[in-house]
């Protein structure tokens, strides 16, 4: 809860901040006349809109969980990034069009150091506070926020290009510069919403996250104990910032409930203090076989039917595949 809370009070400083750079982006608009200072100030003004859209997503993927949502209420994060992702793109699209126009049709510009100075205190802004949404969003698991961030960071790079394309402009006096910048740029923000739009969409999907994936695949293959025979069926569903791990531990037959049950309190604990308790676990106790002893590393079993032959290094591979490991697992491998 703490880092859901933590969340919208980034969040809410996102919006407030966004109205205020869209009303300096507007005013360094006015002053110049300049299309590529317009591209920015429409980008700003889906930051507000964004702003305000992940501020209640984040709202809602707090609450708790209740008998209608008994997996809560995250995956309205992954709604939220869509239409971010959406609206960036629009804007772009409205971009390309407004710079294409104005390279056939340009207007007189004005007062264009002070528009230049403008847009570039709100590129410093946006950079600084996209990169703690992101840093933040990775660290608790919010797709939203970190959508926000790389939204910011979108903004603060195609500001960058446009200081760059205006200084050109204010020393050369060549017009067209002005509206190349703004195409250029629109490009880029149109390949920023698709990314987004295709972020929560695999999320929406409950697509894999590989990623996340190697990295739990890393986590449990260096701190493997000896009565965790293997671990298969591994599967990660993301619900916000909330992560729903469930898996299948194979433990030797012999073991009664209480003892399957500490082994998966120790696996378990392993992965909620490397993932925090944001973290779901379900894990179901399976029980070995005989072809299990042949990769089984336990040293004081009385039952072993076969004698141990080969450890089965844990990957991606054979966690996430549905059946106990066994000796021909290496021999595809």
């Amino acid at each position: 809860m703490h880092s859901a809370q933590q969340n919208i009070r980034i969040q809410w400083w996102v919006a407030i901040l966004s109205i205020s750079l869209l009303i300096i982006k507007l005013i360094a608009y006015f002053l110049t006349h300049s299309v590529s200072i317009l591209t920015d100030a429409l980008e700003g003004i889906v930051n507000v809109a964004a702003g305000f859209i992940g501020l209640y997503s984040l709202y809602v993927s707090a609450k708790p969980k209740d008998k209608d949502h008994p997996y809560g209420h995250g995956k309205v994060e992954f709604l939220s990034a869509g239409i971010e992702g959406g609206m960036i793109f629009l804007a772009g699209a409205a971009i390309l069009y407004q710079a294409t126009v104005s390279l056939f049709n340009p207007t007189p510009l004005h007062q264009l150091d002070i528009g230049i100075l403008l847009v570039t205190v709100t590129g410093i802004v946006n950079y600084i506070v996209g990169r703690i949404c992101v840093r933040n969003g990775t660290k608790n698991n919010s797709l939203a926020l970190i959508a926000s961030g790389r939204h910011l960071q979108s903004d603060a790079y195609s500001t960058l290009g446009i200081v760059i394309g205006l200084s050109l402009l204010y020393f050369t006096q060549w017009q067209w510069i002005d509206s190349v910048v703004g195409i250029g740029f629109s490009f880029f923000i149109l390949y920023t919403g698709f990314s987004i739009i295709r972020s929560s969409v695999a999320g929406i999907m409950d697509e894999a996250d590989e990623a996340l994936l190697k990295k739990l695949v890393i986590l449990l293959e260096s701190n493997r104990k000896e009565n965790w025979i293997d671990l298969h069926n591994v599967r990660i569903i993301k619900y916000g910032s909330t992560l729903h791990l469930d898996c299948h531990l194979t433990v030797p037959w012999y073991l009664n409930v209480h003892e399957a049950h500490n082994e998966i309190d120790s696996l378990a604990a392993l992965v909620r203090k490397e993932f925090g308790d944001s973290l779901e676990l379900f894990v179901h106790s399976d029980g070995c076989l005989d072809f299990s002893c042949k990769v089984c590393e336990k040293k004081d079993c009385s039952v072993r039917k076969h004698a141990f032959e080969k450890r089965i290094e844990w990957d991606l591979h054979n966690l996430v595949s549905n059946e106990k490991h066994q000796v021909k697992d290496v021999e595809e491998s």
